[in-house]
């Protein structure tokens, strides 16, 4: 234990705002003074961010569960605490012993979100590593990533010594066994990359090129394998999803074409409702939280989730423990889970129709028709929610004005239906909040070539949009047009991007994912420093005969699947999803080995 870097730690705390990011000993924490092999899982964001990660807490379980193995947290600090730790020249430090960062073996970074990039590099110059891979010496931490932005490591790749493309369960395991054998035979840190290169999943930038076989994805095939951690770490403080949360499903089979999840994470794997309960029920005892969420992409599609959600209940009635499912399909069955689940509290159901007009939800595949959705806002009303919130995108592919005024008309159809079916003395508390973001062309989708539409056409459209609202009974809201510009670069970019990224560091970029930290201008200028023109990466069509970025990296569906998904889409042509209509044909299931339990066919 750092005692002397503890005290030091001690009198910082004075000075800055929320000092109990900064602090030690929350319940289920866990430090193992003993361990001959020590990792550091660090989130690329806040303590209030990164603690509400459920790969954070599940890794952290696991890596504790091994013989000889300590694992700890670090997040990256905010702005005042990192300031005061630069001046008092003190390194970034692990919660648990209060040990430099750069004192662990191995340094574990998540790749949540392309707005934290910058951050990374900003953890990495805290702890006093070398923020390029190829600068790290012997003494040095391995420092690994994996995450969501895996699927195209190239923007991070010289930051890191590997990336881990997709499921960490088993394969955290693997790489530390891998390292502790490297280093039990004598071999230098060329030799411990060469290792963990041989690892399933495992992307070694500096050994593996695009000329080589692609890297396919780890899958967990069986989830119920893995225990949800008995007793997570408690927080002190207020983060952003504190509750007991249980992953029941992983994937998604409705391909929805502007998804990159939907694509990553195939095929769909489910937990059993044993497990589910079991696990839910141990968290809750050890944690004391009163709220349960049973998580994944769409929690909806489980195929036993009304017997999960029965046993549940029984199990907590009289408990004040609630259960809550936070993704929701358009449909009545999800306003009856939310009505058995919410009791006599209705505060607001989230749907995402996602585009205004039947063509264009066609175009991307979404499956949901405007019967659809009014009929479920109509049993939402008559059941007595009052307020309901729907995700639209802007920008899609092929969309036209058309589009937009049929976002208007579409929330205009849902006031009224609401309306009708809600009493007249209750009709003034009515409220439909519209929340439209910009679309983002991701890796690994069918629109993965399409181009975003420039910023000064983002503008022009949400004039439009805003032209057909209705005036009265909607909340509008846009996601900052700026932000998802620099996140189609930073999505779309080759290694190039790095060395935007450090320069956009360096002239102060700093948790760009907060709205009141970004600035375009700062990264507009890295941009320019570094020779890179970041409009023909977001706001490019590119041949589908083009050598991508992210080519040498598989997530198991086939390309050749992607640019047939792309050519349906632009023939306004939808796709069953294969729970109904049994094998597409995407690929992922023979490549990783692995089937769809939901899938015609598979089901047991």
């Amino acid at each position: 234990m750092s005692d002397t870097l503890r005290a030091r730690v001690e009198r910082l705390l004075a000075g800055v705002e929320q000092p109990s990011r900064y602090i030690d000993c929350e319940w289920g924490a866990r430090e193992r003074p003993a361990a001959t092999y020590r990792a550091v899982l660090a989130y690329p964001d806040v303590y209030d961010v990164g603690m509400s990660n459920q790969a954070i807490q599940i890794l952290y379980d696991a890596l504790n569960a091994m013989d000889g193995v300590g694992c700890e947290r670090t997040f990256v600090p905010w702005k005042d605490m990192a300031d005061a730790m630069r001046g008092a020249d003190m390194p970034l430090y692990a919660l648990e012993s209060c040990d430099p960062v750069r004192d662990f073996d191995l340094i574990g970074i998540t790749l949540p979100y392309e707005l934290t990039y910058a951050n990374i590099v900003e953890l990495l110059d805290l702890a006093h590593v070398p923020v390029r891979a190829a600068s790290r010496g012997e003494a040095d931490p391995l420092v690994i990533a994996g995450g969501p932005c895996a699927y195209n490591p190239e923007p991070v790749a010289p930051f890191f010594d590997a990336i881990l493309i997709g499921d960490g369960e088993e394969a955290v395991a693997e790489i530390v066994s891998a390292h502790q054998e490297a280093r039990a035979k004598g071999l230098g840190r060329a030799g411990v990359l060469e290792s963990l290169s041989a690892i399933r999943g495992m992307y070694v930038p500096s050994i593996h090129g695009p000329e080589m076989r692609p890297i396919t994805k780890r899958v967990a095939r069986n989830l119920d394998a893995h225990r949800s951690p008995e007793c997570p770490v408690v927080p002190y403080k207020d983060v952003v999803h504190d509750r007991v949360a249980i992953e029941v499903l992983r994937g998604c089979a409705r391909g929805c074409r502007f998804c990159q999840a939907g694509m990553v994470y195939r095929p769909v794997r489910e937990r059993t409702p044993d497990s589910v309960v079991r696990d839910a029920a141990a968290a809750l005892a050890c944690t004391g939280y009163e709220e349960v969420s049973l998580t994944s992409l769409s929690t909806a599609d489980h195929s036993m989730l009304a017997d999960i959600l029965r046993r549940l209940t029984r199990r907590l009635e009289g408990t004040g423990v609630a259960i809550s499912v936070p993704s929701l399909r358009v449909d009545a069955f999800s306003v009856e889970i939310a009505r058995l689940l919410g009791g006599g509290k209705k505060t607001g159901l989230t749907f995402a129709p996602e585009a205004g007009t039947q063509r264009l939800r066609d175009v991307i595949n979404k499956n949901v028709t405007e019967p659809d959705l009014l009929e479920t806002v109509a049993k939402a009303f008559s059941s007595g929610w009052r307020r309901v919130k729907l995700y639209f995108m802007l920008g899609l592919p092929t969309e036209a004005d058309e589009d937009l005024v049929g976002i208007g008309d579409l929330v205009t159809k849902v006031l009224e239906t609401a309306r009708d079916v809600t009493p007249p003395s209750e009709r003034g508390a009515i409220r439909v909040a519209v929340s439209v973001s910009t679309f983002v062309p991701k890796a690994h989708t069918p629109f993965q070539w399409e181009a975003q539409i420039p910023l000064e056409e983002v503008r022009r459209r949400q004039a439009v949009l805003r032209a057909h609202m209705p005036r009265k009974g909607v909340e509008l809201s846009y996601h900052d047009a700026e932000v998802s510009f620099l996140e189609a670069v930073l999505a779309r970019g080759g290694r190039e991007i790095a060395e935007v990224i450090e320069t956009a560091w360096r002239n102060g970029a700093r948790f760009d994912a907060w709205t009141e930290e970004y600035s375009l201008r700062r990264w507009l200028e890295a941009f320019d420093e570094c020779g890179v023109d970041p409009r023909s990466i977001a706001n490019r069509e590119r041949p589908v005969d083009e050598e991508l970025p992210w080519d040498h990296i598989s997530a198991g569906v086939s390309k050749a699947f992607l640019r047939i998904e792309r050519g349906r889409a632009l023939e306004g042509a939808t796709t069953q999803d294969c729970t109904v209509a049994g094998c597409l044909g995407c690929g992922v299931c023979g490549t990783v080995g692995a089937e769809n339990v939901l899938a015609a066919g598979h089901r047991g």
